[in-house]
Formats: C-alpha cells, structure tokens, sequence
C-alpha cells in the first residue's frame, strides 16, 4: 500500500545520538546524500543519510510526481480534450435547438423541475 509520508532523515537521528544538545543547526546535503550539523563549538560533524544504499524508502508526493509525471501529464491531457469536446458539443447543440421560442422555453422551465 502507498503510504504518502516525509522520509525520515537517519543522519539526523546519528547526530543527535553522538552529540545531544551541541547542535546548533543541521542542514540536509542531499547531492552526497549525509545530514550535516554545526556544534557549538564551532566544528561541524556529518553523517550518512541512509542505512543502505539499496534501502527502499516510503514514497512521498515529490517521489511519486518525479517517478508517474509521465502518466499524471496523460491523464490530464484526456481530461482537458474531453471537457473541451463536452463543451463544444453543449454549445453546438445550444446554437441548433435554441432558435425554436418552444426549445427555449422548455429549457428554462427544466431546471425549476429539477430537484
């Protein structure tokens, strides 16, 4: 089942263990994948950010959209061209029925009917 959550971030719970409360800040260095804190004694401490590389971590709605763009884009496209030739059509048969005072009248008087 997909579960949609923020990923949990190890670098940061290895940190913390090593360190406690001597952390001023930590930021997420996400291109070599480690977690990186400032001490406040001035010197900085990284750790890795997954347990192991092959490691399937849960999905989260950045993950998804990077992974099904392709799919979410298609489904999209068909949406957009099917409400565009619904409301073509409802407008084309609007201009060929709506000439007739009886049409008109029907149409109006329908939606006090409705409910």
């Amino acid at each position: 089942m997909l579960t949609l959550q923020r990923r949990q971030l190890v670098g940061h719970d290895i940190l913390l263990a090593r360190h406690g409360n001597h952390i001023c800040s930590m930021r997420v260095d996400r291109g070599n994948g480690r977690v990186i804190a400032l001490l406040d004694d001035g010197s900085v401490d990284s750790a890795p950010n997954l347990i192991a590389p092959d490691l399937r971590l849960p999905d989260t709605i950045r993950s998804v959209m990077r992974e099904d763009w392709t799919f979410f884009a298609s489904i999209t496209t068909v949406a957009v061209i099917l409400g565009g030739l619904l409301f073509g059509t409802s407008a084309a048969l609007t201009g060929t029925w709506g000439g007739s005072p009886e049409m008109v009248e029907m149409l109006t008087a329908y939606s006090a009917y409705a409910y």
